[in-house]
C-alpha cells in the first residue's frame, strides 16, 4: 500500500482512502462533537450553504468561523473546546480551510476519513484495515502549505509505514524539525493567524496538540447540497 500527501486541497490528489487534517482547528472540533456525542457533522463551504441546509433540514446548530472568529448569526464558533457537550443532534460547519477541505476530498476519493491529533490512531487504523492506498489532505491556509497540518501529515505517514511518495517523505521528514506538536503548531500559520486574531482562543492550540485522546474514526456518509455528512 501506498501513503500520498497533498500540502493544499488544490493540488490534483486523488486515492482509494482520503485522510483530511485541518487540526487547528476543524477537524479538531469535528472529531470533538462526534466524540461528545453529535450524531452528524454538516461541513460546508460558504456560510449560505449553512443556513440553507439548516432551513432544508428544519434544525441543526450552526458553527463556524471566519479568520478564526465565530460568523456573526452563528450558534458557536470553531473551537473545539466548545463542543464538549453537544448542543444538539446535527451540526452544520463552515470554516475558513477545513470545511472546504472536506467537500474536495469527498469529489475525489472513495471514502474519507476526518483525522486531528486527536483521533490519530484510530484514524490510522481504519485507514490500515480498509487496505488501500491513501491520500492525505492538508487544507492548508487559503491554497497554502500549513505547517500544523503537514506535521500531522506526517505522523499519519509515520504510523501508517506503508510506501511513501516523496510528498509523504517530505513530511514524515518534517516531524523531527519540532520538539513536539505544540511547538509547530505555534510555529504554523494557522497558529499564529488564531493567537493574533482570536488571542482568547490561544488554549486551543495545547488542546489540539493532544494525540490519541479520541477513539473516534469521522466519516463521509453522504453529500446534501454540496455540503459533506460526517458521521461515525
Amino acid at each position: 500500500m501506498r501513503v500520498d500527501v497533498v500540502f493544499t486541497p488544490d493540488e490534483a490528489g486523488a486515492a482509494p482512502t482520503g485522510i483530511v487534517v485541518d487540526v487547528i482547528r476543524a477537524t479538531s472540533t469535528i472529531s470533538q462533537a462526534l466524540a461528545a456525542g453529535y450524531e452528524r457533522v454538516f461541513c460546508a463551504a460558504e456560510v449560505d450553504e449553512v443556513r440553507a441546509l439548516r432551513r432544508a433540514l428544519g434544525e441543526g446548530v450552526l458553527g463556524g468561523e471566519r479568520k478564526a472568529v465565530r460568523i456573526p448569526g452563528f450558534d458557536l464558533g470553531n473551537s473545539p473546546r466548545e463542543y464538549l457537550e453537544p448542543a444538539g443532534p446535527t451540526l452544520i460547519l463552515s470554516t475558513t480551510n477545513g470545511t472546504r477541505a472536506v467537500v474536495a476530498a469527498a469529489e475525489r476519493c472513495e471514502r474519507v476519513f476526518i483525522a486531528a491529533l486527536l483521533n490519530l490512531s484510530a484514524v490510522v487504523d481504519a485507514a490500515r484495515t480498509a487496505g488501500a492506498d491513501v491520500v492525505v489532505v492538508c487544507a492548508g491556509v487559503q491554497g497554502t502549505l500549513a505547517l500544523d497540518d503537514a506535521f500531522v501529515a506526517g505522523r499519519i505517514v509515520e504510523l501508517l509505514g506503508w510506501e511513501r511518495t516523496d510528498a509523504a517523505e517530505a513530511a514524515a521528514r518534517l516531524v523531527s524539525s519540532w520538539s513536539g506538536a505544540e511547538e509547530a503548531f505555534r510555529a504554523s500559520k494557522s497558529g499564529r493567524n488564531l493567537m493574533e486574531n482570536a488571542p482568547e482562543l490561544e488554549a486551543d492550540i495545547p488542546f489540539c496538540a493532544r494525540e490519541g485522546v479520541l477513539d473516534v474514526v469521522p466519516r463521509l456518509v453522504a453529500m446534501r447540497d454540496g455540503a459533506a455528512e460526517i458521521a461515525l
